[in-house]
């Protein structure tokens, strides 16, 4: 029904999803990096990498980063020659978590931080040059609303990327990897982070989102160009790059 979504494994008014993802990173969100590291195995670090290595940032470029409370994509933007940075949260607790960190990182005068809803973004039509969302698209409660609106912000010549939980590609790691995830994650939440529920639900996300191609014909169908795939780790995590053109 159109008035439903999910939330993990759970059927949910569509209207309730946006509170309660919320209600999941305010419970995270002093140890979202934490979280990474158990969700990952402290790879993400590395997945973040590669995805500032293909975004290939230059000081003439403003980049809004979606979903990016902590500042990770930001931070490495900036680090790598970026230019302006715009990060957009839906959730006030991540945004001051990311304050915090570029205060430590004597960043922050070179980081805007706005509190927006990835599905109606708070900025005028083709102002950005490039678009990130690493680990935030499978939370949003209309995938393709936040395409669309990543696909209104960019600029003609601008750049996606998205950086997220994917389709694992072989059978034996696939199945070691559902394993690790829904017998031993919750429990390494519950133990360390204090809410096995906010892991559980992680978990679940990622079961959900659309697989690779998937997500690339998505992309294709709200206008993006030059659409590509990089999977890492196997699959584990994907990226996908698109352009405005």
């Amino acid at each position: 029904m159109a008035d439903r979504t999910h939330f993990g494994f759970r059927d949910v008014a569509r209207a309730d999803k946006a509170g309660l993802v919320r209600e999941v990173f305010t419970s995270v969100a002093g140890r979202y990096d934490l979280m990474n590291d158990l969700m990952s195995g402290g790879v993400h670090r590395l997945w973040k990498d590669a995805a500032l290595d293909w975004l290939s940032p230059r000081p003439d470029q403003h980049l809004l980063d979606v979903a990016g409370g902590t500042g990770d994509i930001a931070f490495r933007f900036l680090e790598r020659g970026g230019g302006q940075v715009t990060v957009c949260d839906i959730n006030a607790g991540m945004i001051a978590a990311g304050q915090a960190r570029a205060s430590d990182h004597l960043l922050g005068d070179k980081v805007g931080w706005t509190l927006g809803d990835a599905e109606n973004l708070p900025f005028p039509a083709r102002t950005m040059d490039r678009y990130t969302i690493a680990f935030g698209l499978r939370n949003v409660t209309d995938i393709d609303r936040a395409l669309a609106e990543a696909f209104r912000v960019l600029k003609i010549g601008g750049r996606f990327l998205c950086l997220e939980f994917s389709q694992v590609e072989n059978p034996v790691l696939a199945q070691l990897y559902e394993r690790f995830s829904f017998d031993v994650l919750p429990e390494i939440g519950a133990r360390v982070a204090g809410d096995r529920d906010a892991y559980q639900y992680l978990v679940e996300s990622i079961r959900r989102f659309p697989p690779q191609e998937a997500l690339a014909a998505r992309l294709r169908a709200h206008g993006f160009d030059r659409v590509r795939v990089r999977n890492l780790s196997g699959g584990i995590a994907a990226l996908h790059s698109a352009w405005r053109v």
